[in-house]
């Protein structure tokens, strides 16, 4: 179930990082397909909470600091993130491609920190960002977590939306998949999701929790190298589990 006005809050500051510019109280109404009466309401809460200013110049609006000084005093402090982050900026050193880590929300994962590679051709990646369990590693890797009377159910259920040529949209082919991978304890996407982009993933559990961790790049790059990446992998996943 959404909240509307909770939705239309986290849409309004979506806008505004759209646009990356000041919008008039019609823009901003437009760009959230609302009338503006309820825009104006909305904006006047937020104003009076801090959280946007009148640029006078243009008598149009802005977000002020407060979301991102609130969002680092929460990020600072997320017992979870903080305790990974180290193991998965040595793996983005070590891989040179992009590392996401996620959990499972339904029948997606979604992206809870990305740290990026720095090569010009990489992949991008947002916190926030949802993806299918079956046409990405790291969705893959939840489901061989699972035990296998809930993951044939799961997956009886889904629906196995084709994304490009690759897409494993048959269930027998994705079961088959997740059973040969579980053998070797890691997942892999090579252009399921996205033509020219490949991917290697594993889980891992921290209190109590599983999270995902993937290594994702181009093809080119990660069918070169994707067992030893791999490699990587497991190590890192076995010293997060073991906590150094």
């Amino acid at each position: 179930m959404t909240v509307k006005t909770a939705a239309r809050t986290l849409d309004l500051f979506e806008a505004f990082a759209r646009t990356q510019e000041p919008l008039t109280l019609s823009e901003l109404a437009s760009a959230l397909n609302m009338p503006v009466s309820s825009c104006f309401a909305l904006v006047r809460t937020l104003e009076s909470r801090g959280y946007v200013y009148m640029v006078a110049a243009r008598k149009s609006l802005y977000p002020t600091k407060r979301l991102l000084d609130v969002a680092h005093r929460i990020a600072e402090n997320d017992p979870i993130l903080e305790r990974v982050a180290p193991f998965l900026e040595r793996l983005r050193d070590a891989t040179g491609e992009t590392i996401a880590f996620s959990n499972r929300r339904g029948d997606h994962i979604v992206y809870l920190d990305v740290f990026e590679s720095s090569n010009s051709v990489r992949y991008h990646a947002q916190v926030g960002d949802a993806k299918f369990l079956h046409s990405s590693s790291v969705g893959k890797a939840f489901l061989g977590a699972m035990a296998d009377d809930d993951l044939r159910k799961l997956v009886s259920r889904m629906k196995l939306t084709r994304l490009t040529s690759a897409t494993l949209t048959s269930r027998k082919a994705l079961l088959d998949d997740i059973a040969r991978s579980r053998k070797r304890g890691w997942y892999c996407n090579v252009k399921e999701s996205v033509e020219d982009l490949g991917g290697v993933a594993v889980t891992v559990s921290m209190g109590g929790e599983r999270y995902g961790i993937s290594i994702a790049g181009p093809v080119y790059r990660m069918q070169a190298n994707l067992e030893a990446h791999a490699k990587k992998l497991l190590k890192t996943q076995q010293a997060i589990e073991a906590g150094h």
